[in-house]
């Protein structure tokens, strides 16, 4: 038997291990850890979808076994496990992960606390939104590649018409590197996107007005901004995410704090185990029990019981010092920008997306202008063949093969070889002349639709226009209002009520018309000219101090008290501040079922007697004597009726009411005599039958003419908020002053088609409106007419301020 001769081989151990170590970091970075910065998709996240699209498993189809799409992705795409590949299945299809899932999935996909079943027990199919990932894939959009064996194409990239990467966010630990990545709002995201696109040099202050921070699944509150605007700015940066909660008297004797949300990722059954290991180590007092009483049909919910000698306040301060219902999160937008990882603030991630989706829609458009010419290519042939259908029949039957007809065609009749080929495969019954109709007809259709592709190619405007509406029609498909709080400063250590040190410095508190509050720590009341951001239109303001307490008046006719250091403070601006940073007024305040705030007023011995309107066409005025604890009802209302508004209203000052009918009562305050909170007031305007009050103002009588009357007409036949109407703008002072309880002089005349008012307003000059998601509409410019008519909006309005 010959022996086998040994060959040894002599290498350079250090050089080895440099070139080795270098292909498994190029591996990790470029094919398993780093998403692409235009999809936002790792490989495997990126051949799941696409896997499952090829399989058709689409929304409107049956879930199939995990097992079976694993099986295939690892087959014919992935050259990794099988656990890689189901891991990432479950991420796509997570609500607390993901903030837009791309999978539907069906079975037990684990929670924060515990991880999914196996794959043989769950079921998958794609989720509505992951057909706008795939969408176009069979028209060119993007390049394929072989797979790991070139026996498959696969997309380099999907044509992604979801700014996944900022939607998703993204986490991976690569080879020196690793990203980490916040999920964001849709419909804030596309807004931004559009108005990078429309303005390409637009600064990052411009953007953060559309996308003000980041928007988590599961809710929650971020605290503190400078972290996010820092991420914005230069890829990285840390912010507090904190869980929400309220305190209540979960028994006769006891009260607990609730959380209804948690941080990003954090469970409930982590937190009790900080809780517990707290309590042991004496961190955290006060607390005598825990229950998690969290359920798919009602959500988060973790009852902390406080025992009765502590403050729950100061528990929950050291709640959120010690245990995971505050956490940080560090952000590191690290994704590979043309096949090199990058750091990329929020600016360039937009514009890598949108250059992308540029790309996407340009190819997307060629292709279908090629495949209109090749279709009228066709047409136009079959249109000469019908014309001589007799001499066609003639040349084809005295041929010998399909061969010499097809070269007979060609010549007799001047034909293409693809015609003359398509002339010879189609059937006889549809050379009639109903079909010359048909074939007229769509030669009409193509020649439109070619030119009008063509039209898209030719112009940069016109790409961007479509690239811009689309992105919009999918903010109206897949958009979710926002679920996470931005507070630009600590709540709960600003609170006076945990010891914290805060001055009783002046301020203004500022209600918002979509109901957020804010706390301007400044005592010039703030500007009403200048930029500002969506969602702050003014509703209400009052003039107060840090340590003092403000009334939030609600439409059943409470008077709930609210800490001002409870309020988030926003910082104060020589022009108009933007109330994003504030927080819902609900989360701060607990309303009756079914109410509603109007307005918010001041507090304390020093403060004016309030004026309060009704639908109904009541008007009082009472003095706010609050009580320390509970609300207190300042009038008592009809069946049916609801308070509108509620400012202060000296003898001096006008009461202005106007009614859906447009008429406007305009009179002294000091006609109305004060009353006790359980007055029903008296008989402010005398309304026409179906007619109610839809606005209520106080002005003082000595700036009438700087205060004005905005009115927005509109059919009541409409659907509402579907027609913007028309709108006018008038001075108080060019309506004459009335006796109460009469029917007022008439504010807006009706157009034809016209038959109620949509809107109205009362306040301060200039006047401020804004539209869906808090975007601006212009109003028309004051109109010194009393009863004139409103000129067309060209979007409708949901606020005036």
């Amino acid at each position: 038997m010959a022996k086998t001769k040994e060959q040894v081989v002599d290498i350079d151990v250090s050089k080895e291990m440099r070139t080795s170590f270098l292909e498994y970091s190029y591996s990790v970075i470029y094919a398993r850890a780093l998403p692409d910065a235009r999809d936002g998709l790792k490989p495997v996240q990126r051949r799941i979808l696409f896997q499952m699209d090829r399989m058709g498993l689409r929304p409107d189809k049956g879930h199939v076994k995990s097992s079976r799409v694993i099986g295939d992705v690892m087959g014919r795409l992935h050259p990794h496990g099988d656990t890689a590949i189901y891991d990432a299945t479950v991420r796509l299809a997570q609500p607390f992960t993901m903030r837009l899932p791309m999978v539907d999935g069906h079975g037990n996909f684990g929670s924060l606390d515990d991880g999914p079943a196996a794959p043989r027990y769950t079921e998958v199919r794609l989720a509505p939104a992951a057909l706008a990932m795939t969408a176009s894939l069979d028209e060119d959009v993007v390049d394929m590649v072989p797979n790991y064996d070139n026996t498959y194409m696969q997309p380099e990239v999907l044509p992604a018409a979801i700014p996944n990467l900022l939607v998703n966010g993204s986490s991976g630990i690569a080879v020196g590197m690793a990203t980490n990545m916040a999920p964001h709002n849709l419909t804030e995201v596309v807004a931004g996107a559009r108005f990078l696109l429309d303005n390409p040099d637009a600064s990052l202050e411009d953007l953060m007005r559309y996308i003000p921070g980041p928007d988590l699944p599961e809710g929650g509150k971020i605290v503190g901004l400078d972290g996010v605007r820092q991420a914005y700015e230069t890829g990285r940066g840390i912010f507090r995410t904190r869980a929400t909660a309220h305190i209540e008297n979960i028994s006769a004797r006891k009260k607990g704090i609730i959380f209804t949300e948690l941080p990003y990722l954090v469970g409930p059954e982590k937190v009790i185990d900080k809780i517990k290991d707290g309590v042991h180590n004496k961190k955290l007092q006060g607390i005598s029990g825990v229950q998690n009483l969290t359920d798919r049909h009602h959500g988060t919910r973790l009852v902390i019981e406080v025992k009765n000698s502590f403050d729950p306040e100061a528990v929950l301060a050291d709640l959120y010092k010690y245990t995971p219902l505050e956490e940080s999160f560090g952000i590191n937008n690290v994704a590979l920008v043309d096949g090199e990882p990058r750091t990329l603030g929020l600016k360039e991630l937009l514009q890598v997306f949108l250059d992308h989706r540029l790309e996407v829609t340009r190819r997307r458009t060629n292709f279908r202008l090629n495949k209109a010419k090749d279709r009228l290519h066709l047409v136009e042939g079959l249109l000469i063949a019908i014309l001589d259908i007799d001499e066609v029949i003639a040349v084809i039957r005295s041929s010998d093969d399909s061969a010499i007809a097809k070269d007979r065609l060609m010549k007799v009749f001047d034909l293409s070889e693809l015609q003359a080929e398509y002339i010879l495969e189609l059937r006889l019954r549809r050379l009639t002349k109903f079909s010359q109709i048909e074939l007229e007809s769509e030669r009409s259709e193509l020649l439109d639709t070619i030119a009008q592709l063509t039209e898209i190619l030719e112009s940069d405007v016109r790409l961007r226009a479509l690239v811009s509406d689309e992105l919009a029609q999918v903010s109206r498909e897949f958009g979710t209002p926002r679920r996470t709080v931005l507070l630009e400063s600590d709540v709960v250590a600003s609170s006076s009520r945990t010891g914290a040190k805060l001055t009783d410095d002046p301020c203004w508190v500022v209600l918002s018309a979509d109901g957020l509050i804010a706390r301007i720590g400044s005592d010039v009341e703030p500007a009403r000219t200048g930029p500002r951001a969506a969602h702050d239109t003014v509703r209400s303001k009052v003039a107060t101090t840090n340590l003092a307490q403000v009334g939030v008046v609600t439409s059943d006719g409470a008077v709930l008290r609210l800490d001002v250091a409870d309020i988030p403070a926003i910082p104060a601006t020589e022009t108009a501040p933007s109330l994003s940073g504030g927080a819902p007024v609900s989360e701060l305040i607990l309303m009756g079922k079914g109410a509603s705030v109007v307005g918010l007023v001041p507090l304390g011995e020093d403060a004016p007697v309030l004026g309060v309107a009704t639908a109904g066409g009541k008007i009082k005025r009472v003095k706010p004597d609050i009580p320390e604890k509970g609300a207190l009802s300042i009038i008592k209302l009809a069946d049916g009726d609801r308070v509108i508004g509620a400012m202060p209203a000296g003898d001096d000052d006008q009461i202005v009411l106007v009614t859906s009918n447009a008429q406007l009562l305009r009179f002294s305050a000091g006609d109305v005599r004060p009353q006790g909170p359980a007055g029903q007031g008296v008989a402010g305007i005398r309304l026409a039958d179906d007619a109610r009050v839809i606005a209520f103002g106080v002005v003082p009588s000595n700036d009438l003419a700087g205060h004005a009357v905005v009115t927005i007409a509109g059919s009541s036949g409409s659907i509402p908020g579907a027609v913007p109407g028309t709108a006018k703008v008038t001075p108080i002072d060019r309506f004459p002053s009335k006796g109460r309880a009469t029917g007022g002089v008439r504010a807006h005349r009706f157009l034809t088609g016209e038959d109620m008012l949509q809107l109205a307003w009362v306040g301060e000059m200039p006047t401020r409106a804004t539209g869906q998601r808090g975007k601006p509409v212009q109003l028309p410019d004051v109109d010194e007419r009393r009863d004139g008519s409103g000129e067309q909006l060209s979007s409708v309005v949901h606020a005036i301020g």
